[in-house]
């Protein structure tokens, strides 16, 4: 008996120490935030709902406020009772599905209004509430893009004031980047010049699935290899006009010691 009683005490005093026994609720959200939509797409937002043997869901209310600004007032989205796959949303775009241990919520037509802090709350049979966040915001294009350079590091850093995940690329001369020119930086936004002198036209292009936007850092002109361009074109040139008047003149002494000849030969006849 008294290792029994011995036995009751210990068991009961491990489910009051533990954190998360028959009783500990929990909501997870499972986008990866800040989520970003294009409007007009659809809005897809997915929870796991984790609790314990002796708790029962009561209700699912999803809810979304403003990110930011003065007022944060919660506009209720949809709600589901208990375990209830039938959730009533208050917008005809609106579904929420309710499985045994999972809750989604999808909306259709998605407008830039609809961005913000969306809620999710879950009640359990006792009344406790627990609840999760995600951010949801508008996919954005890209623009107001810039180019800067630090000169004591040989450094190009191009920079987008707006823009939803951009990727970055660079040209010199509107050709893409090689060695002999720099080198670009794992993201992308930095671009580590190795030519020198630093020269020519050096742009930024930065791009996502709504478009791109460009911008410019113009050095000084490149001389030495303009020279050696317009030395490699002349050149050419001017020795195929020397080669054609020395061919010329030669054709041209050829043409009178000959025509001298015959005329020597015809007054010799003549005589």
């Amino acid at each position: 008996m008294d290792l029994h009683y011995f036995l009751s005490w210990k068991v009961a005093l491990l489910l009051l120490l533990a954190p998360c026994g028959l009783q500990c609720m929990s909501v997870h959200v499972l986008n990866e935030e800040p989520v970003h939509v294009m409007p007009g797409k659809q809005l897809f937002l997915r929870a796991q709902i984790e609790h314990g043997p002796l708790e029962e869901v009561s209700s699912v209310t999803w809810e979304r406020e403003p990110e930011t600004g003065m007022t944060h007032e919660r506009v209720t989205l949809a709600t589901c009772p208990g375990r209830s796959l039938k959730c009533a949303g208050t917008r005809p775009n609106v579904h929420v599905n309710m499985e045994q241990q999972e809750t989604t919520l999808e909306m259709n037509a998605y407008e830039a209004a609809d961005g913000g802090v969306y809620t999710l709350t879950v009640t359990d049979h006792r009344g406790a509430k627990t609840t999760a966040q995600c951010i949801v915001r508008e996919y954005e294009e890209v623009h107001h893009v810039s180019v800067s350079i630090n000169a004591s590091h040989s450094t190009l850093v191009c920079g987008e004031a707006w823009g939803t995940d951009p990727h970055f690329s660079w040209l010199h001369e509107r050709a893409a980047i090689t060695n002999s020119v720099g080198r670009v930086s794992k993201d992308g936004t930095k671009l580590l010049v190795t030519k020198t002198p630093i020269c020519g036209h050096f742009t930024c292009v930065v791009s996502n699935e709504l478009g791109h936007s460009s911008a410019t850092y113009t050095a000084a002109p490149c001389e030495a290899e303009g020279r050696g361009t317009i030395a490699a074109v002349v050149c050419p040139i001017f020795l195929l006009l020397f080669g054609g008047v020395l061919a010329f003149l030669l054709w041209r002494r050829h043409w009178h010691s000959n025509r001298g000849e015959r005329l020597h030969e015809h007054l010799d006849d003549t005589i």
